[in-house]
């Protein structure tokens, strides 16, 4: 049986990922820079001989062959990549340093990309699936996010390119879409200098479950649709964007203030 192949495994919307594929029977490979992490979660799983944990640094080539050939040698390949690993920032895009606009853009566009192109064979051969994690910033501008919207927004249309390139290999992604989710990764958010943002970041409605969004995710993935989104009310702005966007600007100029004063 092909396996399920998971980066950023380790905590938050990657591990609930993990749990919702275990529970549907599937082998999985989990992938995050904190082996402690990795390990805790198999534990928790069960049967170890169905899991692969593999530490490293996604956008590292060395590591992303690392993880295919454990792959192909325990359970002859992936099946599905699930490209969940990501970073975001909080601070205004003038005062960002660069390193940290490279950063951003490495971990939630570049590596899932480069990743995906090296397991073209194994999910060729399985007539397998992508997963990508992009966000409603991807969409619609956010105060203070500018290189995560930028990342999220390459990261769509890169897939939405190959998904159309790869269907005659049989090959099929989907797009998901959270909003704001309870998960570590605002948490872990970079400031302007590449440390911790020091400031609470702000929200548009109360953060959903990880859990949630993870389920609605395994359901769309089983289904083979194409795109799977969250809560109305994100898609309700996203919407106005388009077709008001001054207006949105406006308001989440309002809703998202504090990113002006950092």
């Amino acid at each position: 049986m092909s396996s399920v192949l998971i980066t950023g495994a380790g905590g938050g919307l990657g591990q609930a990922l993990a749990r919702a594929f275990w529970r549907r029977g599937h082998n999985l490979v989990l992938a995050d820079l904190d082996m402690e992490l990795l390990r805790k979660l198999a534990g928790e799983l069960g049967d170890v001989t169905r899991i692969v944990c593999v530490a490293g640094d996604i956008t590292d080539a060395a590591h992303q062959a690392e993880l295919l050939a454990r792959a192909q040698a325990r359970f002859g390949g992936v099946g599905v990549l699930v490209n969940n690993a990501g970073i975001t920032h909080r601070s205004p895009v003038a005062k960002t340093d660069p390193r940290v606009l490279r950063k951003v853009m490495q971990v939630d566009w570049q590596a899932p990309l480069e990743l995906a192109l090296a397991a073209l064979p194994q999910l060729q051969a399985h007539r397998g699936s992508i997963v990508n994690i992009g966000s409603m910033a991807g969409w619609m501008p956010v105060l203070g996010r500018a290189a995560y919207c930028g990342a999220k927004a390459a990261l769509s249309q890169s897939f939405e390119v190959l998904r159309c390139e790869q269907k005659q290999h049989g090959v099929h992604v989907l797009m998901a879409y959270p909003s704001f989710l309870d998960t570590p990764i605002e948490a872990n958010a970079l400031g302007h200098d590449g440390r911790p943002a020091r400031h609470a970041r702000s929200t548009m409605g109360k953060p959903k479950d990880a859990g949630w969004m993870a389920e609605r995710i395994v359901s769309a993935l089983e289904q083979r649709r194409r795109r799977v989104y969250s809560d109305r009310a994100s898609v309700a702005a996203s919407f106005l964007w388009r077709v008001a966007p001054d207006l949105y600007q406006r308001l989440m100029m309002r809703k998202f203030a504090v990113e002006l004063r950092q």
